[in-house]
């Protein structure tokens, strides 16, 4: 799909959701990719057949092995803690497992003299919105430690790249969404929503918790901004193929400059699977902005990407052929 140069590829986390859709357009785009994942939150058999795959955490002395023994020349980090309320009520394992382990997966780049670091990064590091749809330009004010440390990690990127020349990408994403290959999204315990609404669907929950139903949007309900996970995976290719140009680095969102409410991805979820799904309303939760929507035109401009598979419709559809296993 796009012309790049083949080379030797570490992917952190490339057992676990969006890792492992990134492990396989890596292989189909004919790099060499070597995975390296705790399995704390993936799964082994989520890993592309035929990939090697190193059981260890990124602090580990396997992982600068691995990238000394595969001659790595990029590194996709998407090894992380991703639960906004845990980061709140358990806040040490964020700054542990995120920051700390970040920092020490960058000391290993630099000691191997890896060119090229890609880091999925959140659109939990701007906060609440002051303005939607959100550019790169908006303020980052995080309102979690989630979102703190993976700003922290950006800065991290920043300051290595000014400093030691360390080409970086940070893609900071809406709401990952849909499956490609039989990969459904596998998170213990789930958060999000479309596979929350899937699983009320299967009869494996009684309802889907709505809550709020009084935000000042079109229904009443909090609008997302979803995007394929196959999309994602793309993004990261044209990082890598923009920087391997010689382009600059920097942080790019990721999101389809459009969003569906909670009250829409429940309606297409009846659609698409034949079930009335069940609704329970409750209150308000505490943080959660009514609009979050991305403005994606710098990633368009610079990268030359953008969504092609983002349709809610697909999103949804995608997402239970996966879960229907």
């Amino acid at each position: 799909m796009i012309d790049h140069l083949l080379m030797n590829v570490l992917v952190t986390g490339g057992a676990g959701y969006i890792g492992s859709h990134m492990v396989r357009a890596l292989v189909a785009a004919k790099h060499h990719v070597v995975v390296v994942d705790d399995l704390s939150s993936g799964h082994a058999d989520a890993v592309a057949p035929g990939v090697p795959f190193v059981k260890a955490d990124v602090r580990d002395e396997a992982l600068a092995k691995a990238l000394r023994e595969h001659e790595v020349e990029a590194v996709f980090h998407f090894a992380s803690r991703i639960q906004v309320g845990e980061s709140m009520t358990n806040p040490r394992l964020y700054f542990k497992d995120n920051l700390a382990a970040g920092v020490a997966l960058g000391e290993r780049v630099l000691e191997a003299k890896v060119p090229y670091f890609i880091l999925s990064s959140t659109a939990a590091v701007y906060g609440n919105p002051v303005r939607t749809p959100i550019d790169e330009d908006h303020p980052t004010v995080p309102v979690n430690p989630y979102g703190e440390t993976k700003l922290a990690t950006e800065r991290m990127l920043f300051a290595y790249a000014r400093a030691y020349g360390l080409k970086f990408a940070a893609l900071r994403y809406f709401n990952a969404a849909g499956a490609g290959d039989g990969l459904a999204e596998r998170h213990d315990p789930e958060t999000h929503l479309i596979p929350l609404v899937l699983d009320a669907a299967l009869g494996k929950r009684a309802n889907i918790q709505v809550f709020g139903s009084d935000y000042p949007t079109p229904d009443g309900t909090c609008v997302r901004d979803y995007i394929h996970v196959e999309d994602l995976a793309d993004a990261h290719l044209a990082a890598l193929v923009h920087l391997s140009r010689g382009g600059e680095s920097g942080a790019w969102n990721l999101g389809t400059g459009k969003g569906n409410s909670v009250r829409e991805v429940i309606g297409t979820a009846s659609r698409v699977t034949g079930v009335t799904i069940k609704v329970a309303h409750g209150p308000r939760r505490e943080g959660d902005p009514p609009v979050l929507v991305a403005s994606a035109e710098r990633a368009r401009k610079v990268l030359g990407w953008q969504a092609t598979r983002s349709s809610l419709e697909r999103i949804v559809g995608d997402a239970w052929k996966a879960r229907r296993g």
